[in-house]
């Protein structure tokens, strides 16, 4: 049952995701890096470190903690686009906006993910 409620849990973060990035993607036009996939990796790191590191310190049906954080936060955050849209971006002789993209993005991920596990923990 676990791993039916992990594969429905990443449909929805992959939905969410799309809506996310959809919303993200209008108000942002212009941008010379795709915001929406920065915004998504970013806040789903800072979710997962919350994720963990409320579980680090308690006790709890650690099922949820896969549906939660391999299904739905799996689901959500995209390496594989970020890969693309740096690849884009290289093809398209943008190399300083794709290290500020991608290392922008790496930083602000671990950062995030960092914090959440921090706040998680208390």
């Amino acid at each position: 049952m676990t791993g039916l409620l992990v594969a429905v849990a990443g449909g929805i973060g992959a939905v969410v995701r799309f809506l996310v990035d959809t919303w993200i993607g209008h108000r942002s036009k212009g941008s010379p890096v795709p915001l929406g996939t920065m915004a998504i990796n970013v806040s789903g790191s800072f979710l997962l470190g919350l994720l963990t590191g409320w579980w680090m310190f308690r006790t709890g049906d650690t099922g949820w903690k896969l549906v939660l954080g391999t299904g739905f936060l799996g689901g959500y955050t995209t390496f594989s686009t970020a890969s693309v849209e740096a690849a884009r971006l290289t093809r398209a002789g943008r190399g300083w906006t794709v290290l500020a993209h991608a290392g922008g993005m790496l930083l602000l991920s671990v950062g995030g993910a960092t914090l959440g596990v921090w706040l998680g923990a208390l």
